[in-house]
């Protein structure tokens, strides 16, 4: 059974970091992409980041530049800096793994960026 965990969600001010994780199981995580998405209140959801089983990476032009996506194999975790955070950055962030067959999510994780 895949779960995908995320964590590492609060409330921090505008100019401020946080870093989120995803703690996977069920799956061989080191040979599939994964990828962080967001959803904001009363928007639909969005794509944030991915990373590849090579550790080729891609970003939304909203956070490129301020967010760095990155895994650690070892500890089948996914994780997501974001830096220099924006009010326009709150959302729920979850994590994504999808491929031929099969379209796992986790539960999210809240990002709450307010003064």
């Amino acid at each position: 059974q895949v779960q995908l965990v995320e964590s590492g969600g609060g409330l921090v001010q505008p100019g401020g970091s946080l870093r989120l994780s995803c703690a996977a199981s069920g799956i061989i995580f080191s040979i599939f992409s994964m990828r962080w998405y967001r959803q904001a209140p009363g928007k639909q959801r969005e794509f944030v980041a991915q990373i590849t089983s090579s550790r080729s990476t891609n970003y939304s032009d909203s956070v490129k530049g301020r967010f760095t996506i990155s895994r650690d194999n070892a500890k089948n975790t996914m994780y997501l800096q974001m830096n220099s955070l924006k009010p326009e950055d709150t959302a729920v962030y979850y994590c994504n793994v999808a491929n031929a067959g099969m379209n796992y999510w986790g539960k999210g994780t809240l990002v709450t960026v307010s003064s």
